[in-house]
């Protein structure tokens, strides 16, 4: 493999036009392979059948495989069910177990870290060899996958594109990182605006002609690594604003003042905004992301590490919390509500409120109940879970970790007997 490697932004750098369905080409005819059937991967491969494309989604989980196959969702997003149900039934969608040849090839692997916070390619790497044997002349590969600097150049192009094949003339190679909202991925799949960056300027505009064929918002055109670093600093951008709020609720709790009122009162000035506080960072974007920046280039990202450290602080001092306040009681039960990283999803990638609870029950504080209305037992087996009325009934402390909307129509004199922890401030 050889590659024509653009070492400027394309003279259409960004893309002043709006799509409404612009492609060009083969699109929206072509096939696609979609490797990876996650939280990105199968909305993605979704709407693409239903724009018209014919869709292999490949997962290496035979059960999800065949949940696919079945008309049927493995994973919790608003919409995807119906829209699943759909595009399989027409024929558009079909999930297997191995890449087969296609026009268009998607990457939406994971991409953790290690226990060091070093970036984890491996399932990158995995997902670019699997494709190799299947790309042809004309073919087009993107990475959506979150990914460090140089990842589709130095993985993808490198493990993806066989030999003999120059990247930008015979196959086309380009990083489009997801930058959608759970709960909402349907709708700014579409929607928001898009980040394109391709390895060659042939590789920038192929890409962006098949993007323009099903998003309405703006696609927006520039190289490989910049489009890397982009979805990178907008998760470490707001990670640092995270950090400043959560390093101000510890810094409250000090002074025994209302966090939120602080807030409150100081965004009144016009040019302050600052975030609410919670117990933690969680999903896999912005408790991840950050640490590859940090890997990229360690001297020269202080404040974004420092932000990580704070941010990974906090659920450490909301556990002492609880534990102070449990040691006042005798045999007290302890009540979790929320084991998610965020309100009124499933995801409990990377969830500071899993991992409190998880600290609480493996310290002796005392009984700890776990209760989280989004979590089945199909999904979670670690320990049990509880009813909410179970949890409000038999609890001394109450500590609320995320702010599902069932909890939030707790009635305040159902609380008014406990000692509560409200680590999000709906209860105030």
């Amino acid at each position: 493999m050889t590659s024509e490697l653009q070492s400027h932004k394309d003279t259409d750098a960004v893309s002043e036009s709006r799509s409404g369905g612009q492609g060009q080409g083969l699109f929206p005819t072509a096939s696609v392979c979609v490797v990876g059937l996650g939280y990105i991967g199968l909305p993605t491969a979704s709407i693409l059948a239903s724009k018209g494309y014919q869709v292999a989604g490949v997962d290496v989980r035979e059960e999800v495989v065949e949940t696919i196959n079945r008309g049927e969702i493995h994973i919790e997003e608003p919409d995807l069910d119906v829209l699943v149900k759909a595009v399989v039934a027409n024929n558009r969608l079909k999930a297997i177990r191995e890449p087969q040849p296609a026009d268009v090839f998607i990457i939406c692997v994971p991409t953790p870290f290690t226990g060091d916070h070093k970036p984890d390619l491996s399932y990158v790497e995995k997902a670019s060899k699997a494709i190799r044997p299947h790309v042809r002349p004309g073919n087009l590969i993107i990475l959506e996958s979150t990914s460090p600097p140089r990842t589709t150049e130095d993985v993808v192009a490198k493990h993806a594109v066989p030999d003999g094949m120059v990247v930008g003339k015979d196959v086309f190679v380009a990083h489009c990182p997801e930058r959608v909202l759970p709960g909402r991925i349907l709708i700014e799949a579409v929607e928001n605006d898009r980040v394109i960056g391709g390895m060659t300027p042939a590789c920038t505009q192929k890409t962006k002609s098949f993007y323009q064929s099903f998003v309405t918002g703006e696609v927006m055109a520039t190289t490989a690594v910049s489009a890397e670093l982009t979805k990178l600093v907008e998760n470490s951008f707001r990670d640092v604003n995270i950090a400043f709020a959560n390093e101000l609720s510890i810094l409250c709790d000090h002074f025994d003042v209302d966090t939120w009122e602080i807030i409150e009162m100081a965004n009144r000035h016009p040019r302050v905004n600052i975030l609410s506080p919670g117990p933690g960072v969680g999903g896999h974007c912005i408790s991840v992301d950050p640490w590859f920046l940090v890997d990229a280039a360690p001297e020269l990202t202080n404040l974004i590490r420092t932000a990580r450290e704070v941010n990974e602080s906090k659920p450490q001092h909301v556990i002492n919390k609880v534990l102070e306040l449990s040691a006042r009681f005798t045999n007290p039960v302890i009540g979790c509500l929320g084991l998610t990283y965020k309100s009124d999803v499933d995801d409990l990638r990377e969830s500071p409120s899993l991992d409190i609870t998880r600290a609480l029950m493996n310290s002796d504080a005392g009984e700890v109940l776990a209760c989280d209305p989004l979590i089945t037992e199909d999904q979670f087996s670690e320990f049990p879970l509880h009813s909410l009325d179970e949890v409000l009934k038999r609890s001394t402390l109450i500590v609320l970790l995320t702010d599902h909307q069932q909890f939030r129509e707790i009635s305040p004199a159902v609380l008014h007997e406990k000692v509560v922890v409200d680590t999000r401030g709906i209860w105030r």
